[in-house]
């Protein structure tokens, strides 16, 4: 997107108007998708504001399992802080892929070419009469 854009075009990351909200708050991590959290003054109950500035796309699946639980006060410190280290066995967060071309589609999907396997002999119809 073009400079120009930006002020009209909310989905596609921060807003003019968030960028200077961001004025007086702390930023306090990234992660590895290039996303921004941030933390400043106090909500209705007291907490601290968290948020996060996305890199790309407005997307909440596009927020890691960590981060996601600092943004909801789950976690006092950062991630990194707070954690323990990724196990070896950890996969990497994935953002939401419906409506891409990578978006799961099982057997019998249209995309898929839309055949699914035959019955099995297993299956047995109802009837009313049985």
């Amino acid at each position: 997107m073009g400079i120009n854009l930006n002020p009209f075009t909310w989905w596609n990351g921060a807003s003019w108007g968030t960028i200077l909200g961001l004025r007086g708050k702390r930023q306090v991590g990234e992660d590895s998708l290039g996303n921004t959290y941030w933390e400043g003054g106090r909500d209705t109950a007291g907490n601290p504001r968290r948020w996060v500035i996305y890199s790309g796309a407005n997307d909440a699946s596009r927020v890691p399992p960590e981060w996601f639980s600092w943004l909801h006060h789950q976690v006092d410190g950062t991630p990194d802080q707070n954690l323990p280290p990724p196990r070896q066995w950890q996969k990497p967060a994935v953002p939401n892929l419906t409506g891409t071309a990578l978006a799961y589609r099982p057997q019998g999907a249209l995309e898929k070419g839309g055949h699914r396997a035959s019955a099995t002999g297993d299956y047995e119809a109802w009837s009313p009469d049985a």
